[in-house]
Order: C-alpha cells, then sequence, then structure tokens
C-alpha cells in the first residue's frame, strides 16, 4: 500500500514539475526573472524529493521480497520440521533391534525351507554331481568336433579364369 501511495505522489510531482517549467518559462518570457528563478528553485527542490522516493520504493519493493522469501523459508522449515516428526514417529515404531529381529526370522526361515527342498528332492551326493560334470563335459566336446580335414595335398596353381564371361578354361574344369 505505501508503495502505492509514493507511486501516486511521484505523479502529482512529476505533473507539477512540468506545469512549473512551463510557468517559468512563461514568466522568463514577461520578464519576471526573480519569480522565474525562485520557481525553478522550487522545481529543483521536487526532483530531489522525486529522486528520494523513488529510493524509498526501491527499499519498500526490496522488503517486499525480503518477507516473501522468508515467508518460503518459513514454510521449507516448517516441512522439515513436520517431516522429522514423522521420522521420529517411525523410529519409536521400528527399532534397530527389531528389524535385525525380522531379518534373523527371515533367514531362519528360509534355510528351513531349503531344508525342506532337500529332503523332498532327495539331494545328489557329490559323486553324482561328478557324473553330472562329466556328461556335461562330453556333451560340450561332441559339440565342439570339428569336419574332417581332406588329407589330399592342395593344388599347387590356382586355376585362371578365362576372359569370356568369367568362366573357367575347359581343361581345368574337366580336371575338376
Amino acid at each position: 500500500q505505501q508503495r502505492d501511495k509514493l507511486r501516486q505522489y511521484q505523479k502529482r510531482l512529476s505533473l507539477s514539475l512540468e506545469r512549473e517549467r512551463a510557468l517559468a518559462r512563461q514568466l522568463l518570457k514577461d520578464g519576471k526573472k526573480e519569480k522565474a528563478l525562485l520557481l525553478l528553485k522550487k522545481k529543483r527542490y521536487q526532483e530531489q524529493l522525486l529522486d528520494k522516493t523513488e529510493n524509498q520504493i526501491s527499499n519498500l519493493e526490496r522488503m517486499v521480497q525480503d518477507i516473501e522469501f522468508t515467508q518460503i523459508e518459513m514454510k521449507v522449515i516448517e516441512g522439515l520440521k513436520i517431516g522429522n516428526e514423522c521420522l521420529n514417529k517411525m523410529h519409536q515404531v521400528m527399532s534397530i533391534e527389531e528389524v535385525e529381529r525380522i531379518i534373523g526370522e527371515t533367514q531362519d526361515a528360509v534355510e528351513y525351507q531349503r531344508q525342506i527342498d532337500e529332503l523332498l528332492a532327495g539331494s545328489l551326493t557329490e559323486e553324482d554331481e561328478d557324473a553330472i560334470l562329466e556328461e556335461l563335459n562330453a556333451i560340450t566336446q561332441e559339440q565342439l568336433e570339428l569336419p574332417e580335414v581332406p588329407s589330399e595335398p592342395l593344388p599347387e596353381k590356382i586355376p585362371e579364369v578365362s576372359p569370356i564371361k568369367n568362366r573357367p578354361k575347359p581343361e581345368l574344369v574337366a580336371a575338376s
């Protein structure tokens, strides 16, 4: 509100300055130099007031921005406070000892289930596992066998290609 009042005051001063400048010109034309000088001094004083008003408006706007930012900070702090209270309540409900107890019970249950699964499935002995690994190696070796290599020696001369339509020469075709 104060900022708006200062803006209105600035408008009034600006209009007054324009009127006084025009009046000073008129007084100079009429030959009333002393009155024109007095009017210009008054105008100068009002211009200084206008500058002071601008500084005050600037200070008010800065203060408004600071207040708005402080309000945001207060909301952030309030949010942090509520979050901290929630965390403390959760810590009261779930203590470290309770979490460790639950994890221990879960591990015990998993171990117990594994033992039941071994009994029901009839677990393999070490000899069975060795036999399975040997069979796996044998299957892997079968898949890796390479095709047989021909025992005949390779020809020393590379067959030449005939310039007519890239066909091999007839004597080489018969030898193949």
